[in-house]
């Protein structure tokens, strides 16, 4: 006969578990949940944070302008475009200091393109584009305007022009400042059919700061 203490364990072991066992592995369950929970909410807050960051309105802004200036430079003749600097209000075309191979820069920067179909009158050397794109900071905006060259952008006062015939798109808001520049291949200010942008935008979301930096090459060179 064995003894009442020993069955009383070999019953417990095979049939139930003690309160204190019963306690720990509440514990231990509720331990694993905390944790999960807050890998959980740790990595939505990582989502959340990437997501706010790759589509935020500067991003975003950022994005269109680098897009904007890639397609039309592309298209635009790399014999001729201009810089142009702004000075009292008024846009000067950008020309180096000292020598023509000096990288110059501007706040402004305007394209040449064919929208045309080829015609006896395009086959003229003397027809460099009938098309332009201005692009231009007016207050905290990047804009581009679409008109007919000639005669172009800027008029003879170095003033941007308006009216009939041009069409004006807002790219981004919260600009703080745009540089365009190009190096330059002679004194009158040619370029070399290569413009560099940098943008600075202020994000509304944190007030923060960011810098885009984009580049086109132009590769039409027809006529010359």
């Amino acid at each position: 006969m064995r003894p009442k203490g020993h069955s009383c364990s070999r019953l417990k072991s095979e049939f139930g578990f003690t309160l204190i066992e019963l306690i720990m592995g509440v514990v231990a369950s509720c331990i694993v949940m905390v944790s999960a929970a807050m890998l959980v909410a740790s990595g939505q807050k990582s989502w959340n944070k990437t997501f706010n960051s790759a589509y935020s309105e500067a991003r975003l802004g950022s994005l269109d302008s680098m897009v904007a200036l890639g397609a039309v430079g592309r298209k635009s003749n790399k014999g001729d475009y201009c810089l142009y600097k702004l000075v009292s209000n008024s846009y000067q075309r950008a020309v180096p200091v000292s020598n023509p191979e000096e990288v110059v820069s501007g706040q402004a920067v305007e394209f040449r393109y064919w929208k045309d179909e080829l015609d006896e009158d395009l086959m003229d050397p003397d027809v460099t584009a009938t098309a332009y794109v201005l692009f231009y900071l007016n207050d905290d905006r990047l804009k581009m305007d679409f008109g007919d060259y000639p005669p172009g952008g800027i008029d003879a006062a170095g003033h941007i022009r308006t009216g009939a015939g041009i069409t004006t798109v807002t790219l981004t808001e919260n600009v703080s400042s745009v540089e365009f520049s190009h190096t330059a291949r002679n004194m009158t200010g040619d370029g070399k059919g290569c413009i560099r942008m940098k943008l600075l935008i202020t994000d509304p979301a944190d007030g923060t700061t960011k810098t885009t930096l984009a580049a086109t090459l132009m590769r039409n060179v027809w006529p010359q």
